[in-house]
C-alpha cells in the first residue's frame, strides 16, 4: 500500500531510520500498524499453589528481589531476603539531608540539603508505559506527581554556537522547524515533488509546511508575527500603554545548523521520555519505601553474600554482617532468586554452571554520575522563568533538570546540576566528590550566572564507585546478547537471575521488576512440576 503516490511505506520508515533513529522508526512503526507497546498483564504474573513448606532465599533487596519476595510470599513460599545495605531500595535511592554515603575509595559525604529537598542518584522518572512500575505504586499507595521532561524556556547550549550564550529551547525549536519548512515550501513551489504526489497532495503540504513552519505570506521564516507567536516576542504583548509588542528575530539558517542545538529537539519524542512521565511525591525512594513495608519482615539487612553453593536439592549462601565483618553465617532454601549485580556477582565464589558463569562475565557495567547542588533559592524560577523541565549542554555536565516539584517555594532549592556519561563519567569519576561539585559549579555558571553567589551545598554520586554496585547499569550489545542473554535468564539448577541485567529494559525499574516476574513465575512452575514428579 502506498502512503503517497511513489513513495512506500518501507521508503519512508528507511527515510525516518536513518534520519531520526531507531526510536522514530519504531513510533513511526507504531503508527503504521507495524509494531505495538508490550504491555504488563498483572493477571499473567498471579502466582499460587506454592509446594508445601517450600523456601526461597532472595538475594538483594532492591526492586527486583522485593518483588520476588513479595509475590511469592502471596504464593505461599516462606521467603528470607540477604540485602547488603542498611536499608532497602537498591539503586532506586534518594539521599537527603543528614544522609551520609561512602564510596569505594574511602571518601564520605553528608548531604546538608535542607528539609523537603533531595537528589535521585539512580532512577528518576517513570515513563507512562512502564505498567508495572505504577502497577505497584498504585497497590503500595505510592503518590505520584508529573516528572517535567521538556520545558521550552529551558535552554540549549554550546560552547562552540552563539558565543557560548544559551539559547532558549522554544527559539531553537521554532527556528529549526521554521527553516526546514521553508526549504521544503521552496521544493513544493518549484514542483520538486510533482512524481511523487498529486496537486491537490502538493497543495496540502504547502498548507501544512506554512502552518508548522510559521512562515509568512510569502512562505519565508523570518521575522513576524507567525515565527514570534512560536518563538516569543522580544517584548511580550501587554495591555493599557505599556510598550507595543515587538517580534523577535529568528537565528540565522546556517549558524543554526551549524550549531547541533537541534539534536535535542527529539528528546521529547523518544518513546521513554514521552508525556506523560511520573515521580514519587518525596523522592523515588518511596517506591521502595512501598515494597519494604510489605516485605521488610522478610530481610536481614548488612548482609554481604561471600559465596553461593547449590546442589541437587537446594542452596546454600554465605555471608558476613557488612558493617561490621566477623562469623561467617549461612543460610539455606529450596531456590534461590539472586538479584546481586552483575558487577558483584562476578566476583563472588559460586557453582554456577559454565554457562550461567560466562554470562555474568560478560557484562560491563556503565558508567554515570550525578551532582546535586542545592542553592540559596530559586533563581532558574525567580529569574529565568524556568518551572520543570531540562537544559542541555555539550560542556562535560550534559544537562541541568530542574525540580519538577514545588514551584514558587520560598527559601532554598536542588538542581540536578549534572548528569554525565562516557568519559565525562569517567573524567569525574576519577576526581574527589570535592572537585566534582567545583567543576560542576564552573561549567553550570557559564549558563546561570547565579551559580556561583547562590551556591550552598552539594553532593556528587560516580556509580562506579558505589561499593554494592560497581556500576551503573548492565551494558549489553547485540552481540552478547545473542551469545549469552538466554543463558543468564535460564533457571540454572536451583538458581535463577532477575535486575534490570535480566531484561530488554536496562537501567531502567521497569526491566527489574519485569525480570523478576518472569523469572519467578518460571521458578514456580519448576517447582510444582518437581514436586509432582517426586509425588
Amino acid at each position: 500500500m502506498e502512503l503517497t503516490r511513489g513513495i512506500s511505506r518501507r521508503a519512508v520508515l528507511s527515510w525516518i531510520g536513518k534520519t531520526a533513529g531507531a526510536a522514530a522508526m519504531y513510533q513511526a512503526m507504531t503508527t503504521l500498524g507495524f509494531a505495538s507497546e508490550s504491555t504488563f498483564d498483572k493477571d499473567h504474573y498471579e502466582l499460587s499453589g506454592a509446594p508445601t513448606g517450600s523456601t526461597v532465599l532472595v538475594l538483594g533487596a532492591g526492586l527486583a528481589g522485593m518483588t520476588a519476595a513479595f509475590e511469592l510470599q502471596k504464593a505461599g513460599y516462606k521467603v528470607k531476603i540477604l540485602e547488603y545495605n542498611e536499608k532497602a531500595g537498591g539503586r532506586c535511592w534518594t539521599i537527603r539531608g543528614g544522609d551520609k554515603y561512602t564510596e569505594l575509595g574511602g571518601a564520605t559525604q553528608e548531604c546538608k540539603f535542607d528539609e523537603g529537598l533531595y537528589i535521585n542518584p539512580g532512577p528518576w522518572r517513570i515513563p507512562y508505559h512502564h505498567h508495572a512500575v505504577l502497577h505497584y505504586c498504585k497497590q503500595f499507595d505510592v503518590k505520584l506527581e508529573v516528572f517535567n521532561q521538556i520545558n521550552h524556556n529551558a535552554y540549549v547550549h554550546s560552547t562552540k554556537a552563539f558565543d557560548g550564550k544559551p539559547k532558549r529551547y522554544r527559539e531553537v525549536y521554532a527556528d529549526f522547524q521554521g527553516h526546514i519548512a521553508e526549504l521544503l515550501a521552496k521544493c513544493v513551489n518549484q514542483k520538486g515533488l510533482d512524481e511523487a504526489m498529486t496537486r491537490e497532495e502538493t497543495e496540502r503540504l504547502l498548507l501544512v509546511m506554512r502552518e508548522w513552519g510559521a512562515l509568512n505570506g510569502d512562505d519565508k521564516y523570518v521575522k513576524s508575527i507567525e515565527a514570534s507567536l512560536t518563538r516569543g516576542f522580544d517584548i511580550e504583548p501587554g495591555g493599557g500603554l505599556m510598550p507595543k509588542e515587538q517580534y523577535s528575530q529568528p537565528m540565522d539558517r546556517g549558524e543554526l545548523f551549524n550549531s547541533s542545538l537541534w539534536k535535542h529537539l527529539s528528546t521529547g519524542n523518544l518513546f521513554e521520555y514521552q508525556s506523560t512521565i511520573f515521580q514519587p511525591i518525596g523522592g523515588m525512594d518511596m517506591i521502595a519505601k512501598g515494597f519494604e513495608k510489605e516485605v521488610g519482615n522478610l530481610i536481614r539487612y548488612s548482609s554481604k553474600v561471600t559465596k553461593i553453593h547449590q546442589d541437587d536439592k537446594g542452596v546454600t549462601v554465605s555471608y558476613v554482617d557488612s558493617k561490621n565483618p566477623g562469623d561467617t553465617m549461612t543460610e539455606s532454601a529450596d531456590w534461590c532468586v539472586c538479584t546481586i549485580p552483575l558487577s558483584i556477582l562476578g566476583q563472588i565464589p559460586a557453582n554456577f554452571s559454565s554457562k550461567l558463569t560466562s554470562a555474568i562475565r560478560a557484562v560491563p557495567y556503565d558508567t554515570g554520575v550525578k551532582v546535586g547542588l542545592q542553592f540559596k533559592r530559586r533563581f532558574w524560577e525567580e529569574d529565568d522563568h524556568i518551572y520543570g523541565g531540562i537544559t542541555y549542554t555539550d560542556m562535560p555536565i550534559e544537562m541541568i533538570s530542574y525540580p519538577s516539584t514545588d514551584y514558587h517555594s520560598s527559601g532554598k532549592g536542588v538542581l540536578l546540576a549534572g548528569y554525565l556519561w562516557d568519559e565525562n563519567a569517567y573524567e569525574f569519576t576519577s576526581m574527589s566528590p570535592e572537585m566534582r561539585i567545583k567543576k560542576t559549579l564552573e561549567y553550570g555558571a557559564k549558563i546561570h550566572p547565579q551559580y556561583l553567589d547562590e551556591f550552598d551545598n552539594g553532593i556528587a554520586v560516580a556509580w562506579h564507585r558505589v561499593p554494592w554496585t560497581n556500576g551503573c547499569y548492565g551494558l549489553w550489545t547485540p552481540e552478547s546478547r545473542k551469545e549469552h542473554y538466554q543463558n543468564l535468564c535460564e533457571i540454572d539448577n536451583r538458581v535463577v537471575l532477575a535486575g534490570e541485567h535480566a531484561s530488554y529494559i536496562p537501567a531502567w525499574m521497569e526491566g527489574a521488576i519485569l525480570s523478576s516476574l518472569d523469572a519467578i513465575k518460571r521458578l514456580h512452575e519448576y517447582a510444582v512440576a518437581e514436586k509432582k514428579q517426586k509425588a
